[in-house]
């Protein structure tokens, strides 16, 4: 799916469904993988449509295929395939991603999870017995007992800490060296989101927060979460983190942090913003 640049003056607007169209579009978008990795052409950083030539032999190579739906006109395929085919690189889905222009970063998340999902429903929950794809919608089906799976998602929140001048960021043992972040944790069952943020920051640092501000949210296909990001005001507590969870938390002036994720990531955009509106004197 690599060749030459997408103009980035061009609006792409993407149309999800489960089912291909009768007329498929003379050219495809194909996400294809090889386990967890994406396939990228190799020596080309740039994203084109595929023709209907290699569209049709990834298809007929790929052990699962799944329509996404249609971006800016153009057919979408979720593919797996068993090795890459020669001029082909299979390359981490996050670094493939953090390459490829939003729109289609954004597919490839897509695609990963419907895979994921396809994958881990391939025998029904209830029963055992295989499932089958569900005409017309995104769903396995158990032919037995008519368990019904769709995509699943795991929601998280992610709260960013603050008072006047400081942000508290955290890292954990698995972060690159040096990196820091806000925190974060998945949302339990029968939880709301703000009920997570104020468990979560009780659990990994102590400390109780007030005035959730709500910032955004990103699909994140590591492998199927929705991060949900919040800012939330300190109101008390010595940091304590969280044996196991947490390496070291501490507070951070906001013109000395250390090493924070990127854009990529809704973490890196939640503290860059927040940063931006603490300096413009915001949150006070």
């Amino acid at each position: 799916m690599i060749g030459a640049p997408v103009p980035a003056a061009v609006p792409m607007s993407f149309l999800p469904a489960s089912q291909s169209p009768g007329t498929p579009s003379p050219e495809a978008w194909c996400f294809a993988f090889v386990q967890r990795d994406l396939l990228l052409r190799e020596g080309q950083p740039h994203a084109i449509p595929l023709g209907p030539t290699a569209t049709g032999a990834l298809l007929a190579q790929a052990s699962a295929s799944h329509y996404l739906g249609a971006l800016s006109a153009v057919d979408c395929w979720a593919l797996v395939l068993p090795e890459a085919p020669p001029g082909w690189q299979a390359t981490p889905l996050r670094a493939a991603m953090m390459a490829l222009p939003p729109p289609l970063s954004a597919l490839a998340g897509r695609a990963s999870q419907v895979l994921e999902w396809d994958r881990s429903h391939r025998y029904c929950g209830v029963c055992g017995t295989p499932t089958e794809l569900q005409p017309g919608e995104r769903a396995r089906i158990c032919p037995a007992c008519k368990h019904s799976c769709d995509p699943r998602l795991s929601p998280a929140m992610m709260a960013l800490v603050w008072r006047p001048g400081e942000l508290l960021l955290a890292r954990s043992p698995h972060y690159v060296k040096g990196m820091y972040s806000a925190l974060a944790g998945f949302v339990e069952a029968g939880e709301s989101l703000e009920n997570c943020v104020h468990r979560e920051v009780a659990e990994e640092v102590a400390a109780s927060v007030t005035d959730l501000r709500y910032h955004g949210s990103q699909s994140w296909p590591f492998p199927h979460s929705l991060m949900v990001a919040f800012t939330a005001r300190w109101t008390g507590g010595e940091i304590v983190p969280q044996p196991d969870e947490i390496e070291r938390a501490a507070w951070f002036p906001i013109d000395q942090l250390p090493n924070i994720p990127s854009r990529f990531s809704i973490a890196g955009q939640l503290i860059r913003d927040t940063l931006e509106a603490m300096r413009a004197g915001g949150f006070a």
